[in-house]
């Protein structure tokens, strides 16, 4: 079995953390990521970085994280039931990004590995990640350049892998007591280990080197459109399916409350602002009723 080079993979992930914050730093004008290190009580800990209203960003947060424990929490082993109570190291960077423009989407990115390990026997090892869109008002142009570098960042690695991810993304992001998606989707991979280890992480470094090649010509494009108090406030109504979504379905969260992690860095991915309606329905034929009826369904963006 090739070498688990865990300490390879934890070194690009520092180093994603960084080159993410100053790419987004720099479109930013002036504001800066502020860093706050932790250690967790059962082993690992990690470095917070959260830059609040910038120019640009209302709020972005990119987090690194490597854990150690004695037992997969039971997020962790939900798909592989036989790991369970294996010990365990997780190390990841994920982040979000929420703009204080209504035209800028929101942003989500993630990418981690896991190794679960039994005295005696051989370490189980698996990447996941991705990262997916979640626009307020919707751009056909935003949406295609997004899945373009998704597509490129998997052709290297076969002719289906980002079909396969796409689709995932497209199932996985989804809220099932609202029946919509999250957003337009992306990749999404997990339990990543059919190739060796090496291929495996260079697919996962893919993934993450990707990320602002979709995101900032998005931002760049759509910053300084002028906005109104309607655009904000349905942007605040939408921003509360990004809560639920987060609070209810998502495994990283599930994984960072379950393993004790640092309460502050897990729940970094929510909102400052952020408002629900009771049974609120968009104008027919309005951009707000545009985003649901056009933008959020599964598309095949590339053949547009």
């Amino acid at each position: 079995m090739p070498e688990v080079s865990t300490e390879a993979v934890k070194q690009y992930l520092l180093d994603l953390q960084d080159s993410v914050c100053a790419g987004l730093e720099g479109e930013d004008d002036n504001a800066r990521f502020l860093e706050d290190g932790w250690e967790r009580e059962e082993g690992g800990g990690g470095r917070s970085r959260v830059l609040a209203d910038g120019a640009v960003f209302e709020k972005a947060g990119v987090n690194f994280s490597h854990v150690t424990g004695a037992s997969l929490p039971p997020s962790a082993s939900a798909q592989r039931p036989e790991l369970a109570g294996r010990s365990f190291q997780a190390m990841g960077v994920s982040l979000v990004i929420h703009p204080h423009n209504p035209y800028v989407p929101t942003s989500h990115a993630n990418v981690r590995l896991f190794v679960a390990e039994k005295p005696g026997e051989e370490p189980v090892w698996w990447f996941g990640g991705g990262f997916d869109l979640t626009p307020y008002y919707g751009f056909e142009e935003d949406c295609r350049h997004w899945h373009q570098v998704a597509a490129d960042a998997c052709a290297p690695f076969g002719d289906d892998v980002y079909s396969r991810y796409k689709t995932w993304c497209d199932e996985y992001f989804y809220l099932k007591h609202r029946h919509e998606p999250r957003g337009i989707g992306g990749l999404f991979f997990d339990d990543l280990n059919e190739w060796e280890f090496d291929t495996s992480f260079g697919f996962m470094q893919a993934v993450g080197d990707a990320y602002l090649k979709a995101y900032l010509p998005i931002v760049q494009r759509r910053r300084d459109i002028e906005y109104g108090e309607r655009e904000r406030q349905f942007q605040l109504y939408r921003r509360g399916r990004y809560v639920e979504f987060n609070l209810v379905y998502d495994r990283g969260t599930l994984f960072g409350l379950q393993s004790d992690g640092r309460t502050e860095a897990i729940l970094m991915s929510l909102p400052p602002l952020v408002r629900w309606e009771y049974d609120y329905h968009p104008e027919p034929g309005s951009p707000e009723a545009r985003l649901t009826e056009e933008f959020l369904k599964p598309r095949d963006w590339l053949s547009q």
